[in-house]
Formats: C-alpha cells, structure tokens, sequence
C-alpha cells in the first residue's frame, strides 16, 4: 500500500464518518502572525475550536506541515523530518473520546488490517474515562495500555504546570510495536522508552479544558477532538519499514540523490542523502506556498535548508549546484495529492540554483579569508585566543553565512588546540543565543497555537456588505478601550468597535483598511482603520461627539472618495499582472502586494531587473487598458471552477470551498476578496515610479493612479522646467545639454587630478625625510585632503619606487568619505609583514572596513575627520608589527 493510498484511505474512511474533508492549508499560516510555518493539522481549524462554527462540526485533513525543532535529529533518527504530512480528524464540540477512540481503532485494525495485537496505547494518569474507554469498549490487553504524565499524555506538554493558557487536554497515544529491541537495557520497557522499539503512530487529543492564569483548569462548555498521524510514519508500519526514509513516500527522491550523486562523482553517506531528501520536501512546498529564501524570518529557515545542501555537496567535492536537480524527482513523488506543484517546479528549481550559486561564490571568496583569520587567533597571547575565534565564527556565521560545520572545518584544519576550539564554541553560542534572544523580542512569533488577542470576541462573524454598499444600519455588538470591554464610550475615546455588519473593507490581500464614520443623530466616531480577526471585522477610531452603548443602532458610512482611490490602485494590480506576465513572461506570480490611497507596490518573481524600455512597455499595455474601458466582472464561483477557469491565486491566501473571482476582459482573471472598480476607465491614468530588488529572484514595483500619478507627473514635469531654466535650455535638450556638460566636468575632474598629483609630486622628497627607518625599513606614513583613493595608489608607486623596502601608509579625506592605502613592499611580505593582515586592524580607527592584498589593502569610512590621528596611531602599530616579524 503506497502513501497515496493511505492518505486517500484515510480521508474516505472518515468521509464515510460524515467528517467534512478540508484540503491542506498553506505552509503559510494565514493572519496567524505567532508563527512561521503549518506545524499541525489543527492549526487551519483555531476558529472552530475557539466557538465560532462554521457549517460543520466534524472535519478531516491531509496537512502539509514544517517544524525545525528537531533540525540537528534529521536523517540520524527513523522518523524526524522538517516536512510531513499530518493526518488528522476533528470534531469542534460534537463527538468525544468514545467516538474518537473507536475510529481511530477500526480505521488502524480494519481498514489497514495493522494486527492489534502490535499495537500498544497511552492514556493521561488521570483520564479514567479514556481509559476505562480503551478497556470496555476496544478491549485492549490491559499488558499494553501505560498511563503516562503531564509531559507525554498531555497537550500541549506540561501546559498544566507551565502553560501556555487557552484550550488544553489530555491525550492519548497509539503505538506499534517493532518487537523486542535486544538492545535495551529496560526490563519494563513500554511506549515511554526511546529504545526504537515503540512508534508512535496517532495522538488523540482530548481537548477539554481552558488553561487560566495560575494553572486553573476550567471545564471548557464544548469539548473538542484534535487527531494527529504522521503519514510518513504510518507508511514506514504499512510497508514493512522501521525507517520513513525506506517508504515509497521518499524512495523516488533517494534514487534522483543517488543518480545525481554518481554523475558528479561524489561520495556522500546515507544520513547526508536522507538530510537532503528531508530538505528537499520542505523547501519544494516552502517556495510553492509562496516562501521567497531570504535573510530573515521563514526565508531564512528555508535559504538555510538550502545552504545545508549545498554545504554537504561542497564538502563532498561538488563544486556545481545540484540540489535545484532534484526538485523534479520531489514534484513526481508529491504530484498525486498536489498536483499544483507541476507548473511551479521550473521557478522552484530556479529559484533553489540562485542561492546554491550564490552560496559557493561565498565558499570560494570568505573561506581563504577566515583561513587566515583563524590563523592569526594562534598568535594571541593565552586567555584571547577564544574569545577571538568565537567572534570570528560569529561573524563569519552571522554575515557571510557560511555554516557552522564548514566554519569548524577550517579551524580544524589550522591545527587549533581542542581546548580553545570548546572554548570558543561557547563564546559563539553566547553571541548567537543574543542574537536569537533579540529578534525574537522584535517578532511576534509566540509559538503558541492559541495565542490570547487581549481581546474578548464571542461573537458571530461580521457580515460585510461593502462590495454593495457604502453605509449600512448597523448594531454595535463590542466596545474596546485598550482591549478591555466596556458599555458606553464619550468622546475623546481611543476605541475599537465590532459591528453587525459593516461596509468598512477589514484589511486584507495587501489593501488597506477603510476609513470613514460611525454616527447616531449627533454622535460621531471617526473611523481610522478597519482590520479583521477570524472574520469579525474591528473598528479603530476616535469618539469625535457624544456617547455610544452597546446595542446601540447606527450608520456606518466609508470615506467614500478615499475607497474610490484605493479601488483604482487595486483594479490596477490586476491589470500589472496581467501587463507583466505579457511583457516578462507567465514565470511572473504575485509574491505580495500594497494598496494603499496614494500609492501601490507589487512584489513578483522575475530573475532580473526590469529594462527602462521594458518598464515602458508595461505601463503603455497597462494604460491602453484603462483608455479601452474595459468592464471588470466580480463572481462568485466553487473553488474548483474557479481553479478550473484559470484564475490566478495569490500564495498567501486561503480559500474556502466558494472563492470571488475577478476578471478583466480576456487578460485577467484572478482570486479576490479586495474591493474593485467597474471598468478599468475608472483608472484614469497609471504611472510606475519605481522598480527594485527586495529579494533574491523577487522584484517591487512601485505605481500610483489616476490624481495621484497626475500630481507625480505634474511635479517631475515642474522640477524638468526648473532645471530647463537653470541650464537655460529647452526641454527637449536637457539631455543633450546634460551629457555635454558630464564630459567637460569629466575632463576638468582629470586635470584637477593631474594637478593635485603634480603638487604631490613634488612634495615626495620632504614626505620621505619625515619618514622614520627602523632597522633598514622605511616607515612612510602621510595624510592628505582632497584626494581620491586613485591618486593614493599612484602616489604609493612612486614611493615604493624610492624606498625599496618599506611600509607605506597613505591616508586622504574627500566629500565626508575617509581613505586609507596601505603598501608593503615584496621583502617585508616575505617576513610574515602582510598588508591585508594589517589593514583589518586600523580599518576601525576610521570606524570602517577594509581588504585587500598582502601587498596593497585599503579601508574607507564616513568618518573623514579621523584619518590623521589613524594615519599617526597605525604608523605606531606599524613599528610593533615591524619588530615582531624580526625577532
């Protein structure tokens, strides 16, 4: 039986069940900022099982899942995987333990025929009603039902003692019995132990209580069930496997590892190919549901996956990207249940070979680098040396991001002492457990399923009619003052408020929230904001006049002129797809959006910069589309028309079983719950105002319409006019006038040059009495101002051609920028006396950064003020550096 068989299995078995079958959610978590990634099945479900039912109380699901926990145990263990998929089967205050017991029970003994007597089960200390369950009504040899504690039979674990505070429960577990693991030294071993011997197949969630402050557990008024089974588990008991990496679910993956491996004449162990294979999965459906690789947040978990891959195919010997050639063999094998992994797969696979890339170009430039920085530690005295090294793996972490295992690499190979190698392992630790401790102070990740929003919500969904409507009579259900619940409010009221029903659009899909007023005869609530949580839309405003209760009936009503511009901006998105899958390609998709009043951005993938004529071309597709006034249609179609349609979706979006499509003529169509105008001449006008790189493979594009790209075009048209007059030429030659005027101001830039270096000249030999010798080396140390980095390379030929074996220090300030050359001549290099090595250390006395060659190096900073007291205290370390390479 193959993992698709037993997903599909699964689904229809509770299908039969009258469980309503709901499709993964993304790997994306939708306006669920506590965390970055789906790591449960239950997680697309937090709404029903906070109360708020929507239209069935009985759900089952195949959940696309991503956890890093468990990071470093991948490809060491049988079963930990970054990328899973859960099975699950819910009820949200419908059946309980009984029902959930006995389902999961025949589905594992009837439908898959998994013997019971190989099964073992766990149950909470203190559930007797699941066990007494367990033993009346499945019968289960009473030898292998175990009561365990807070930590194992209870979710979340220890959330009795430690919490989180919210919805909590006892669980119970059901394990399959590999056999006898001779190895174990447990006389009594049972599912608890971690001999191998026990897997844990499903967790029955029992979820019934509501955590309060203090550890009080409240009976929670409707009981819920939340299932878990890893499906890579369940199908390493089916097939007869005791590792996941041997089922059919990863087989095809392993083969495509293995092939790739033999052509590029690699030799890797099978835990590195299961690292890769596991890697492989998530980053594949990571990038799918719209993750772009980058340096913070779930871009970085994944361009870090990334980066894992490469770093043990370098290691190996491979010196070209491979990982980006395995994506094909992942999509084969996932294809089935996930068929929407076929047309991503070439951006996927380009998208993976652009950080492999530019990895290794990091590997061959920064490793010779920290070679030589390892290096140096070794001639600190005792007690520096770790402290030292633990910043440089810091640094070389944290910056260059090369990996902690090529990083220890590299010092291995420098012969460092153990001692001070462990010793700097600590020092690293500290900076990265500083580093970590303050992001995740800035971030609002919590972790927490259940995260408290501070405020009280028990309330029916919002019913928004803002599509139709700009005001509404309505009822106010909730009053907020700093997230607290109150009757009334009187002016001068910060409050937030909760309608009946609105026309205020709740931001979302990138456009922003409405704005507009709340009245009731002469009370009025400026509206500020409108945002949204699980459905029920928040009011944000100011109490201008009056008073409001609750219950209270009154006319909500948008700032009509101000949607109208925000509805231009967001017609327009669509029709900049629709311009730039023209003009680019159909590789474009939508990565993320803006839409404001005044303005809109557009992120997308392309692999490059958009050209000026390019740009051109898209805003000329773009406004012959408004000028032909097109009529913009808004439907509501099942999801599965609206797929079959060819409407376009936007990664970061979840959709219900019924989806708004928008379309444009016969050039765009699109899922889309945003507000939209009738006919793209409502637009009036489009103009793009900027274009740049956010993202490795992600480009923005930045755009206003209608009065607002007037008003832009006016005020660019007023600046031309100005410097029409100051050239004292007509608009149509400025450019000409321009490029003129450059090439003179070129011209007189060299000569200056040319002057300055002259001047220079000529001051060489009273630079050369001011020199000091120490031990037949001249050390030459001068600052000058108002000179390039230029005229500092040529001024330090002429001397090295009059001072055969010296050190020679030039510093210069130009235009707030600070330069500092530094030249050893080939005698010197030879005795350990290197000017890269010495730049590194007075780079910071110009607050700045520097390299080079043992030869030449330079640094530069913004500090020019600083560089004749650097010039004066590294012509000092200079000495010491000069003496030490003679003794």
């Amino acid at each position: 039986m193959t993992g698709n068989d037993i997903r599909k299995k699964f689904l229809d078995f509770f299908a039969s069940q009258q469980h309503t079958v709901v499709a993964s959610d993304s790997l994306v978590p939708k306006e669920d900022p506590t965390v970055l990634f789906t790591t449960a099945g239950m997680q697309q479900f937090k709404r029903q099982f906070l109360g708020n039912i929507d239209g069935y109380t009985r759900a089952a699901s195949s959940q696309k899942c991503l956890r890093t926990d468990d990071l470093d145990e991948v490809g060491k263990t049988n079963f930990h995987h970054t990328f899973f998929e859960m099975l699950g089967n819910f009820s949200f205050g419908d059946y309980f333990k009984k029902d959930a017991i006995a389902w999961a029970w025949e589905f594992l003994t009837k439908e898959l025929r998994i013997p019971a007597n190989k099964l073992w089960v766990s149950v909470y200390k203190d559930d007797a009603e699941a066990e007494e369950i367990w033993r009346r009504d499945i019968g289960i040899d009473p030898k292998k039902l175990v009561k365990l504690g807070d930590k194992s039979n209870f979710w979340p674990s220890n959330a009795k003692e430690s919490g989180p505070n919210g919805p909590c429960g006892p669980c119970s577990e059901i394990f399959f019995d590999y056999g006898v693991n001779p190895d174990c030294a447990n006389k009594d071993c049972n599912p608890d132990c971690s001999c191998g011997r026990f897997s844990e197949v499903w967790n029955l969630v029992f979820t019934q209580f509501n955590r309060k402050e203090g550890g009080i557990l409240e009976p929670l008024p409707h009981k819920n069930i939340d299932t878990g089974m890893g499906l890579e588990r369940l199908a390493a008991v089916i097939q007869g496997k005791k590792n996941n990496f041997e089922t059919d679910l990863f087989a095809p993956i392993l083969a495509a590892i293995d092939k790739e491996i033999i052509s590029e004449k690699l030799t890797i162990s099978l835990t590195q190919k299961r690292i890769i294979a596991d890697h492989l999965r998530a980053i594949v459906f990571a990038i799918a549901d719209g993750v772009v690789p980058s340096n913070d947040g779930r871009g970085y978990v994944i361009k870090k996956l990334i980066i894992d891959i490469t770093d043990i195919v370098a290691h190996a010997g491979g010196k070209n990207p491979l990982a980006n050639k395995i994506v094909p063999a992942v999509v084969e094998a996932m294809r089935e249940p996930y068929p929407e992994l076929l047309s991503k797969s070439k951006d996927i696979s380009g998208t993976i070979k652009n950080i492999e890339t530019s990895y290794l170009r990091v590997r061959k430039e920064r490793i010779p680098e920290l070679k030589e920085q390892v290096l140096k530690t070794r001639t600190l005295p005792d007690g520096q040396q770790s402290p030292a090294l633990g910043k440089i793996m810091f640094a070389y972490r944290d910056t260059y991001g090369l990996t902690v295992s090529t990083i220890l690499s590299v010092i291995t190979e420098a012969n460092i002492p153990g001692t001070v190698v462990k010793d700097a392992k600590t020092e690293f630790n500290k900076l990265m457990e500083a580093q970590q401790k303050q992001s995740r102070a800035s971030s609002k990740m919590t972790g927490d399923v259940f995260t408290d929003t501070g405020l009280e919500l028990n309330v029916p969904k919002t019913e928004f009619i803002g599509h139709e409507r700009s005001r509404s009579m309505s009822t106010i259900l909730k009053l907020y003052i700093d997230n607290q619940k109150i009757n009334e409010i009187t002016a001068g009221d910060h409050v937030k408020i909760i309608l009946d029903r609105t026309p205020f659009y709740a931001e979302a899909g990138g456009q922003v929230g409405d704005t507009g007023f709340i009245t009731a005869d002469q009370n009025r609530i400026r509206v500020t904001d409108t945002q949204k949580i699980d459905d029920i839309f928040l009011h944000f405003g100011i109490v201008e006049k009056g008073a409001f209760k609750i219950n209270n009936q009154v006319t909500a009503e948008i700032d009509l002129e101000r949607r109208l511009s925000v509805m231009r901006h967001h017609t327009a998105t669509h029709l900049l797809q629709a311009a730039l899958r023209s003009v680019l390609g159909t590789h474009v998709q939508q990565q993320g959006s803006l839409v404001c009043e005044d303005h809109f951005r557009f992120d997308f993938t392309h692999h490059r910069a958009i050209t000026p004529e390019e740009i051109e071309r898209i805003e000329q597709d773009v406004n012959i589309r408004i000028v032909n006034c097109d009529t913009v249609t808004k439907d509501i179609l099942p999801i599965e028309q609206a797929r079959k349609s060819g409407a376009l979706a936007f990664f970061a979006e979840k959709y219900g079983k019924v989806v708004r499509v928008v379309s444009i003529s016969d050039y765009s169509k699109e899922f889309c719950g945003g507000t939209h105008l009738d006919s793209t001449g409502q637009i009036g006008m489009f103009k793009i105002i900027s274009e740049t790189a956010i993202a490795q493979g992600i480009r923005r594009l930045e755009a206003k319409t209608g009065l607002w790209a007037l008003k832009y075009i006016t005020e660019n048209n007023r600046q031309l006019a100005k410097i029409s007059q100051v050239l004292k030429t007509p608009t149509e030659k400025i450019v000409e006038r321009l490029d003129t005027q450059a090439k003179r101001l070129k011209q007189l830039e060299k000569e200056v040059e040319q002057f300055r270096f002259e001047a220079i000249k000529n001051s060489l030999d009273g630079i050369l009495q001011e020199a000091e010798s120490l031990d037949g080396t001249m050390i030459i140390g001068h600052a000058f101002k108002e000179a390039t980095i230029e005229l500092l390379r040529k001024v330090s030929d002429l001397l090295r051609q009059k001072a055969k074996s010296s050190v020679i220090l030039l510093g210069a300030s130009t235009e707030g920028s600070a330069f500092i050359l530094l030249a050893v001549t080939e005698d010197l290099v030879k005795k350990g006396l290197k000017a890269n090595e010495l730049i590194a250390e007075i780079a910071p006395l110009i607050n700045g950064s520097g390299g080079g060659r043992p030869e030449l190096a330079q640094a530069g900073s913004k500090d020019a003020d600083k560089v004749e007291g650097a010039v004066q205290q590294a012509n000092k370390l200079i000495k010491e550096k000069i003496k030490s390479c003679r003794s």
